[in-house]
C-alpha cells in the first residue's frame, strides 16, 4: 500500500495532510474541501473576496475543537490579505480573501465556515448588504420558514427593494438585499430592526425579534443583529462545521418550496447543482444598486 501523500498543491497553494478527515460522517478530507472550493470559486468569490472575514476554524475536524477567528494574528498565509479597520485597531488587522488562492489557504488553515462582512475592505464602514436571518423556533418546519421569507420579501417589495434568499446550512433562511455603499452600519441595523419589529407587531403569533429562546417556540426569530461588523452571517456557498458537510446555498425564489431540502446542499452535490442550472441564482446581486428608505 502506497503511503498517503503528506503535501500536495492545489491552485498553486500548498496543502498539507490532504487526506486528513474533516467531516468524519462522509470521510470528507482536506483535499475534498479544497477541490470543492476550486470548483465553485467563480460563484463564491463575489461574496467573500476583499471583505473582512470571520472564520470558524476546525483544524482537526468538525467534531473536535473549533474556534472563531476574527483577526489576523501570527502565521498568516501569504495568499491572504490583512486590513486595519478604523475603530478596531486595538484588536488587530482583519484577514480577507483576494482570489482563489485565498480560498485554498482557508482550507489549509482548517476553516470550515466563512462569515464575511457585508462591506468591502476599501470602505468597511459602509454596508452594501442587509441580512434578515430567519431562525425557526421549536415546533416549526421548513415550510414555516419559507412562508416567513416570503413575507419579508413582500415587505421589501413594497419598498421597491429587490431581495435574494439562501439556505443557511441549517434550519433557517437568509433574506438578503444589496444596497449602495452610502449607509453606515447603524442605519442598516436600524432599518432591519424596524422591519423585523413591524412584522412581529403585525403577526406576534408568528414572529419575534427578541433573542430569548424561551419565547421562540412556534415562532420565527427575525435576527436583525447580523447587520453589524462584529455579528456576521455565513457566506453564500460556504460550508458549515456540521454533520453532512452542508453548504449555505443561494436559491432562486421560484425554487423555494416544500420540495426543497436544505440538507441536500453539501460539498458533494453543489458543484453539480450549479452546472445543471442555466444561471447562478444570485448572479445579479452584485449589479443592483438600491437605497434604503431611511
Amino acid at each position: 500500500m502506497a503511503a498517503a501523500r503528506e503535501e500536495i498543491e492545489i491552485a498553486g497553494v500548498r496543502l498539507t495532510s490532504p487526506e486528513k478527515v474533516l467531516y468524519p460522517e462522509q470521510g470528507t478530507t482536506k483535499r475534498d474541501l479544497a477541490e470543492y472550493y476550486l470548483a465553485i470559486a467563480d460563484h463564491i468569490l463575489p461574496h467573500v473576496a476583499r471583505r473582512p472575514i470571520t472564520l470558524v476554524r476546525c483544524p482537526t475536524g468538525r467534531q473536535k475543537k473549533c474556534f472563531y477567528q476574527r483577526h489576523a494574528g501570527s502565521g498568516v498565509p501569504p495568499e491572504l490579505g490583512e486590513v486595519e479597520i478604523s475603530g478596531f485597531e486595538e484588536s488587530g488587522a482583519y484577514l480577507y480573501i483576494k482570489d482563489v488562492k485565498g480560498l485554498i489557504a482557508m482550507v489549509q488553515m482548517g476553516v470550515l465556515e466563512m462569515h464575511p462582512w457585508g462591506a468591502r475592505v476599501d470602505r468597511p464602514e459602509r454596508a452594501e448588504r442587509v441580512i434578515f436571518d430567519l431562525d425557526p423556533g421549536e415546533g416549526l418546519g421548513f415550510s414555516d420558514v419559507i412562508a416567513a421569507a416570503r413575507d419579508v420579501r413582500q415587505a421589501l417589495t413594497e419598498m421597491d427593494l429587490v431581495s435574494f434568499v439562501k439556505t443557511t446550512g441549517g434550519k433557517g433562511l437568509h433574506v438578503v438585499i444589496p444596497i449602495e455603499r452610502r449607509h453606515e452600519w447603524r442605519e442598516v441595523k436600524a432599518f432591519a430592526k424596524d422591519l423585523g419589529e413591524t412584522l412581529a407587531r403585525q403577526a406576534p403569533e408568528r414572529f419575534l425579534t427578541r433573542i430569548s429562546k424561551a419565547e421562540r417556540r412556534g415562532r420565527i426569530f427575525i435576527d436583525y443583529l447580523r447587520n453589524d461588523p462584529t455579528s456576521t452571517a455565513v457566506a453564500p456557498y460556504s460550508t458549515r462545521a456540521r454533520a453532512g458537510a452542508p453548504v449555505a446555498m443561494p436559491v432562486a425564489w421560484e425554487d423555494l418550496s416544500s420540495a426543497l431540502d436544505p440538507a441536500a446542499f453539501n460539498i458533494a452535490t453543489v458543484p453539480g447543482y450549479l452546472k445543471g442550472r442555466r444561471a447562478d441564482p444570485w448572479g445579479e446581486i452584485g449589479k443592483l444598486r438600491q437605497r434604503l428608505p431611511v
